[in-house]
């Protein structure tokens, strides 16, 4: 069976696309695998769905170990690498472009490859966009020449995407972190609870895949200098991308400690006038409570001017409680 340049196999098969990698750069689709004597010198590639019923059988036929299948057909995995029936095993993660997606809802890939076959496997509709990278470039011969470049390329794209994502986080803060207002504290609180959130969830796996590309890359005899060079290159970009969503994670919560500072510095505010108002008014009301009793005996319920001589004393009171507390610098 072959394929048109740009096909690839109906949805319900496990196959997604096979390509045979002319050790130049470009390469062509095919079905399955043929014979030894039509091959020209190159490699495979197989990209998979893991969780599609046939695609244990599609392993099989590439003549894959049953312990790689096993790994490769795995619900849950976490990035790793490992040594594995004549090639590396490397377990993947890479951001969720996908419409409608969580960007850190991280999308895993399994990878197997040997010197003369790749096979790649994610789940049933969780397409990565690092992966087409890399199909595009071999339609138009700028791709991998070998399984070590493959991965390396690979590698570059899934570090492109992440540093992306880390980059708009970060966006996210500084455009916060310019236009905080303490009078909309609610939303702004939720997108920075959000991007917190988000940095976790990003960094548990980038964590542990920056250690299995550190292993990969150290382990001599499986890649070349150059591809070893670039892989341990794209490392150091997915740790300094690691620090920076660290970074993002402590901006986030001094922003939240600042918004929390600002809100109480206003409430405080609004207390103290209180409190002064309450100061003021606190004699005045007692005088007013007291002649304002309605009892026999109050002096100057006869006299024509008490009324006046009443609240010429309090005004005089109120403006000597606001001189003293000027004077003693509470207002």
């Amino acid at each position: 069976m072959t394929l048109s340049s740009n096909q690839q196999f109906p949805e319900e098969h496990g196959l997604l696309w096979s390509y045979r990698l002319d050790g130049q750069g470009g390469g062509h689709q095919q079905g399955r695998l043929g014979s030894a004597d039509e091959k020209p010198p190159g490699f495979d590639w197989f990209h998979l769905k893991s969780d599609e019923t046939d695609s244990a059988v599609w392993m099989q036929e590439i003549g894959l170990d049953e312990h790689v299948i096993e790994t490769l057909l795995a619900l849950e995995t976490r990035p790793r690498m490992a040594m594995l029936a004549g090639g590396v095993l490397i377990n993947l993660r890479g951001v969720n472009t996908n419409p409608g997606s969580d960007p850190e809802d991280m999308i895993s890939l399994r990878i197997w490859f040997s010197d003369k076959t790749v096979v790649t496997a994610r789940r049933k509709g969780r397409k990565l966009i690092s992966i087409e990278d890399v199909r595009a470039r071999i339609e138009n011969g700028s791709g991998p020449k070998n399984p070590g470049e493959f991965i390396s390329m690979l590698v570059e794209h899934l570090a492109n995407k992440i540093g992306d994502l880390v980059d708009s986080i970060d966006d996210d803060l500084t455009r916060i972190e310019l236009s905080m207002d303490e009078n909309n504290i609610k939303p702004v609180q939720q997108n920075l609870s959000a991007i917190r959130l988000q940095t976790i969830a990003i960094r548990r796996y980038l964590a542990p895949q920056r250690e299995a590309l550190s292993e990969l890359y150290r382990t001599r005899g499986i890649l070349s200098d150059d591809v070893a060079y670039n892989l341990q290159h794209q490392t150091d970009r997915i740790i300094r991308h690691v620090e920076d969503l660290d970074l993002a994670k402590e901006r986030a919560v001094v922003l939240q400690g600042e918004l929390q500072n600002r809100l109480a510095e206003k409430q405080n505010a609004r207390m103290y006038v209180l409190s002064i108002v309450a100061a003021i008014f606190l004699p005045l009301s007692f005088l007013t409570g007291v002649f304002g009793m309605n009892v026999a005996g109050m002096p100057g319920l006869e006299h024509p001017y008490a009324f006046n001589i009443l609240t010429g004393s309090m005004l005089v009171l109120a403006i000597a409680l606001v001189a003293y507390m000027r004077w003693k610098k509470w207002m």
